[in-house]
Order: structure tokens, then sequence, then C-alpha cells
């Protein structure tokens, strides 16, 4: 869990996980929420959740990255 953790924390891997998480979160939350937030329609439990929508495409692509590195790492050691 230590190795997954400084991975995940790598720059590159945040970064782009940051960049997932704008561009999907967003789309998420305007399918999930966007008449809602039209309305103004934003009490703290939507707001939660809207906050929970966007971290999902951020944890994808972190575990992705981590699985990605971890994988070519692995490659690497059999050669």
């Amino acid at each position: 869990m230590r190795e997954w953790m400084q991975l995940a924390r790598q720059p590159k891997v945040v970064k782009r996980a940051l960049k997932y998480a704008v561009v999907v979160g967003s789309v998420l939350v305007a399918i999930n929420h966007g008449e809602a937030l039209l309305r103004g329609d934003v009490p703290l439990s939507r707001l939660l959740r809207i906050l929970l929508t966007v971290t999902v495409p951020y944890v994808v692509s972190t575990a992705s990255a981590v699985s990605a590195i971890r994988d070519r790492e692995r490659e690497e050691h059999r050669r």
C-alpha cells in the first residue's frame, strides 16, 4: 500500500488525474446535477454528491496510472 500511495502522489499522476477529474467530472455533474444547479438548488447534501462525482474520475485515473506504472516496472525487471 505504501508503494501504491507513493506512485499515486507522483506529480505526473496527480496532474493527469486532475485533468480527467475536471473534464469527466464536469460532464457528469452537468448530466446528474445540471437542472438542480440551474434552479439554484444546491444544499450541502447535493454539494457533497457533486464533490463525489468529481472525485470518481480522479480515483479511476489515479488507479489506472498506478497500475500502468507498476506493470511497466515489472516488465523492466523481467528483462
